[in-house]
């Protein structure tokens, strides 16, 4: 019993060890269409995993560019539904506001400010959920202020 336990353990840490998310273009889920992929606290161009295609790095509320977690190199900070650029919290610095799965320009929930909509592993350009307007699919469990980092207009 305790073998099989710790072979169950063994199992479900080595998938969460190689888990990787794939962000693909539009509707696609074909490896060629790979946009993005999500592994630990990195993220890569396209389909590799290689240290010189990571584009963004995040630990905790903080993005960073490339490898980097140097306070210079802070892109976004991420606080209470909201992005901000640099290593900002201010009133002044917020680029998008998260809400019911809806990324919105600025300090606003307007529908009229709507830049994205994520719903059923999609993001929708916008505040749609037609098929016409999805930007890009995903295969696991993203964080939607990740995704208007990585879709957003700044």
């Amino acid at each position: 019993m305790k073998n099989l336990l710790l072979l169950i353990a063994l199992t479900f840490l080595t998938f969460n060890i190689n888990a990787q998310t794939k962000i693909y273009k539009e509707r696609s889920s074909s490896f060629t269409d790979v946009l993005y992929t999500i592994k630990e606290d990195k993220v890569y161009r396209g389909n590799s995993t290689s240290f010189t295609d990571v584009q963004y790095t995040f630990t905790g509320n903080k993005v960073y560019k490339d490898r980097s977690t140097s306070f210079t190199d802070v892109l976004y900070t991420i606080k209470d539904n909201k992005v901000y650029r640099g290593n900002s919290t201010s009133f002044t610095n917020v680029l998008y506001t998260i809400s019911n799965g809806k990324v919105y320009k600025g300090d606003s929930r307007s529908f009229t400010d709507c830049l994205l909509t994520i719903q059923d592993n999609k993001v929708y350009h916008g505040d749609s959920t037609s098929f016409t307007n999805v930007l890009a699919s995903f295969d696991h469990d993203v964080d939607i202020a990740l995704l208007a980092i990585l879709f957003g207009p700044y």
